[in-house]
């Protein structure tokens, strides 16, 4: 059985919906707040902003098939960065009327755990290309992030997650749902990293981390466009390799003519507030192509087995393999000396 295989069980699980009307009278039941709820897109959960007379929160019904030890990690996190000082605001825990950080919604097979955070208000990146300032200040956010993240004691359960780069080369198993046209490129990325990365990872400074600092996670202030105002999304949270964060959040700034400078910028800004060892920074540039032949792979391979989501799965496809044909434009000397004198600084 693929290492894996546990994933796609969860990403494509099927569940009867919850009616809003039910998800109004859950939150004033369980969280005692009375308000509207609105769903919002989701890809593994159900995801409510419910409106309040005293503000907004987010309330999250989780996919049937979620192991709950998992959530319990999740909400021991967030529990942790309540208590530690960050440079960008993350959502905070709701309790329960009865002082419980989630609740167990019984449904028809078993149950589905109830989570309440705070929302956090402002416009998501998105799409939007960044340019090199707000690179430079999403790289302090995220450094920060990291910083906070550190001290938190609460591990995941055992398993592997799919999106968890510490594994990337396990995904050669799905290299044929890959376009034959881009597969010798992907195919290059992981012979990189079984050669580069995979004898040095258990190696590399490790601890808890986002694992998906991508614009969809960030929010940004609507009337300052460089200011970062929320980080959001922690559900593919694992417990890794410190560098991974970095790469992850790379990844997503390196498809556009620019791409050197928001480069250069994004490790700036991280490295103000973390600094990396020298075998991180020797690993940086795989695991940056690494995570863009991730997505090129998981995305074609799960558009392949849900034609009727492709579009909404396929949506970074397109800028993930622009990112590997901007980086194959520079000589592998040239990257690497790029992100190491960016790291040093």
């Amino acid at each position: 059985m693929p290492p894996t295989a546990t994933a796609p069980d969860i990403l494509n699980a099927q569940w009867e919906p919850c009616p809003i009307p039910e998800v109004e009278a859950l939150a004033l039941a369980v969280f005692g707040k009375a308000g509207t709820a609105k769903r919002l897109t989701s890809e593994r959960d159900e995801t409510f902003r419910l409106s309040t007379a005293a503000g907004s929160f987010t309330l999250k019904i989780a996919n049937p098939v979620e192991d709950v030890r998992a959530l319990a990690f999740q909400s021991a996190v967030f529990l942790h960065l309540a208590k530690t000082q960050l440079a960008v605001p993350v959502p905070r825990l709701v309790p329960t009327l009865g002082g419980e950080a989630s609740h167990a919604l019984e449904v028809p097979g078993g149950s589905r755990v109830v989570r309440l955070l705070t929302y956090l208000d402002g416009d998501l990146l998105g799409a939007t290309p960044a340019g090199p300032k707000l690179c430079h200040d999403l790289g302090q956010a995220l450094g920060s992030l990291s910083a906070g993240l550190a001290g938190a004691t609460a591990r995941p359960p055992a398993g592997k997650l799919l999106w968890d780069l510490s594994h990337f080369h396990e995904l050669a198993d799905r290299l044929d749902f890959v376009a034959a046209e881009r597969r010798p490129r992907v195919q290059a990325v992981l012979d990189a990293f079984s050669s580069r990365v995979l004898p040095i990872l258990a190696d590399l400074p490790a601890q808890v981390i986002h694992n998906d600092f991508n614009p969809y996670n960030i929010l940004i202030d609507p009337d300052v466009p460089d200011a970062v105002v929320g980080i959001i999304d922690f559900g593919d949270m694992v417990f890794g390799p410190r560098v991974n964060d970095l790469a992850i959040a790379a990844a997503y700034h390196v498809w556009s003519e620019d791409w050197a400078e928001k480069l250069s910028a994004l490790l700036r800004g991280f490295g103000a507030v973390v600094r990396l060892t020298p075998a991180e920074i020797e690993v940086l540039p795989t695991l940056v192509t690494a995570r863009l032949a991730m997505t090129v792979i998981i995305t074609e391979w799960r558009a392949a087995l849900r034609p009727d989501e492709a579009p909404y799965i396929l949506r970074n496809h397109r800028s993930a393999w622009l990112g590997l044909a901007r980086l194959a434009e520079a000589s592998d000397a040239d990257l690497r000396q790029l992100i190491h004198d960016s790291c040093k600084v």
